[in-house]
């Protein structure tokens, strides 16, 4: 199997760059040689959910190509493996090129930008048969100089490659270590239970919790544009992890996990990849995250007492024994829409024909 797994990350590094290489003009050849004709997309909010060619022609590849004539792709993780009997290469990186006409209603800047993805592809017989694309619409907002919502408790930017300058893995790798790194991603998770009460938690306590046995001291953890980045596992707990988990409480009673099992019988979810390869091992859902927004305000939002859903990916790279850095594309997006803010529609107001008033 990790043969075949070789191949298929191959395969998709140099497919994947050719289709941006190519443009329009080459769209539909590179489609039907890295796509199944019925290929299932889950795409980042607006372009959400889809089938086909046309659907990846029209809403996906289409308008970002339109967008950046220019389009190249850059990948800084890409990693592959095999998860109840599913295949899948999994990337991390930024598509690039100069921004020359307006895309999702984002006004174009005719400027050099960076689009983050994060990107899982199950495939079968060769091809992609599912693929989910979490690009991070917020960040190019933010990019084009427009900012829609509260400012970023963590720091925003481009987020950086492994600090082992090894993430795009092409070479066979010990199934072992694999297996270990992976073992270890969900080991962590585990321990994320310990405090279903955020009062009884605080800061204290998940900076005590049993999770600090598998963080790095110089801890890494890439968050999406509207969260931003961390370091340490201070930095983690103040801007981002205690902000979220008193947002979306864990706390029984008061009807919570009904609405949490009614969201998880409408949509499904939980991991649909598991991986580990060498010394990176990648988790997500579609969604992996249900939640009831009870607590405290979230990106700028009031408690809103709505039940929602998180798209999200974790990519890791485990070193020196411990978790080192962790990327997390989450589809913001469409987390903010569901606790009734439009960030799209909230931007429209201030263009005006294709600019920022």
């Amino acid at each position: 199997m990790a043969d075949d797994i070789l191949t298929l990350k191959l395969k998709l590094h140099a497919g994947l760059a050719a289709l941006c290489d190519g443009g329009a003009g080459g769209l539909d050849a590179a489609m039907s040689d890295l796509y199944a004709p019925d290929v299932e997309v889950r795409a980042a909010h607006p372009m959400n959910e889809g089938r086909g060619h046309g659907f990846l022609r029209d809403v996906l590849w289409g308008p970002l190509m339109a967008a950046l004539p220019d389009l190249e792709r850059r990948d800084s993780i890409l990693v592959g493996g095999s998860y109840e009997g599913r295949d899948y290469v999994a990337m991390v990186g930024h598509y690039c090129g100069t921004f020359r006409r307006d895309w999702l209603g984002i006004p174009a800047t005719g400027r050099p930008v960076y689009l983050r993805y994060g990107e899982v592809h199950e495939l079968r017989e060769g091809r992609i048969v599912q693929t989910n694309c979490l690009w991070d619409v917020l960040d190019l907002i933010r990019q084009a100089g427009f900012w829609p919502i509260a400012p970023s408790l963590g720091t925003e930017g481009m987020w950086p490659g492994p600090l082992t300058a090894d993430g795009i893995v092409l070479s066979p790798q010990d199934a072992t270590q694999g297996a270990a790194s992976l073992a270890q991603t969900l080991a962590m998770h585990a321990t994320l239970g310990a405090y279903r009460d955020e009062a009884e938690a605080g800061r204290e306590g998940l900076l005590s919790m049993p999770q600090k046995e598998h963080w790095h001291p110089k801890m890494m953890w890439y968050g999406p544009s509207g969260i931003g980045t961390t370091r340490g596992l201070q930095g983690f707990v103040d801007y981002h992890q205690l902000p979220f988990r008193t947002a979306f409480p864990g706390r029984k009673g008061g009807g919570q996990w009904d609405e949490i099992s009614d969201l998880k019988a409408k949509h499904g979810g939980g991991h649909y990849i598991r991986i580990g390869d060498g010394p990176y091992s990648v988790t997500g859902g579609w969604p992996s995250v249900f939640a009831v927004h009870k607590g405290n305000d979230f990106l700028g939002v009031g408690a809103t007492n709505r039940p929602v859903t998180m798209r999200v990916m974790d990519f890791y790279l485990h070193h020196e024994g411990l978790i080192r850095e962790n990327w997390v594309p989450l589809d913001i997006l469409d987390l903010l829409k569901q606790m009734g803010v439009d960030v799209l529609a909230r931007m429209r107001p201030h263009f005006s024909r294709g600019r920022l008033d």
